[in-house]
């Protein structure tokens, strides 16, 4: 009988621990009458980004492969910075006059300055499509879109193929040089989700 009693006593013992869990559990993810709302005017709280202006600048690579020559148009290469934490999509550049001109240098470095071949000279180089008001837009023919800042894309090195032209007056000094070309006056462009272009990239503008 003892031995019975003990063997009854265990299984009462472990259909308790099985009916303890399975209620433990039915209780920690059971739904109750008690349906609980959220107050009015309940929010959260978000910040938008900056707006920074982009960098372009000159630089030798890509190498161009349309050249200056008088009376001719040639390739101009930059890169352009972002500093921005979302992407900057440029749909269109905006040019000093058609008298403003580029200053010649000796190497790609744009170091030394190419004696006779300055701005002032004149070195008769200057952006294609210039007119004589400063500040005339000009609108790329694919949008270029460079990446938020940190991401793939940024900076953006792009071919602006035959966008600086050289005056038929250009001076023999002039030969063999390398341009820096003047200031653009702005751009037109905003931040915003986008896929940003790959690098490197060619564009241009033609009118």
């Amino acid at each position: 009988m003892k031995s019975r009693f003990v063997k009854i006593s265990t299984r009462i013992k472990v259909l308790s621990a099985v009916a303890g869990i399975v209620l433990a559990g039915a209780g920690a993810y059971a739904a109750t009458n008690w349906v609980v709302g959220v107050s009015a005017g309940s929010s959260g709280q978000s910040q938008s980004a900056t707006i920074s202006n982009l960098s372009i600048t000159a630089v030798s690579s890509p190498s161009p492969t349309n050249l200056l020559y008088p009376g001719g148009t040639g390739d101009v290469i930059v890169t352009i910075s972002n500093p921005n934490p979302y992407p900057v999509t440029i749909t269109a550049v905006q040019l000093p006059t058609n008298t403003t001109y580029a200053t010649g240098y000796t190497t790609s470095a744009l170091t030394t300055t190419q004696t006779g071949c300055l701005a002032a000279t004149p070195s008769a180089v200057a952006w294609n499509f210039a007119t004589g008001t400063s500040g005339s837009s000009h609108t790329l023919t694919t949008p270029l879109t460079v990446g938020a800042s940190g991401q793939a894309n940024n900076p953006l090195a792009v071919t602006l193929t035959n966008d600086a032209s050289m005056g038929s007056t250009s001076p023999s000094a002039c030969a063999n040089t390398f341009f820096s070309l003047p200031a653009l006056t702005g751009v037109t462009a905003t931040g915003g989700a986008a896929t940003s272009t790959t690098t490197p990239a060619t564009d241009a503008w033609t009118s």
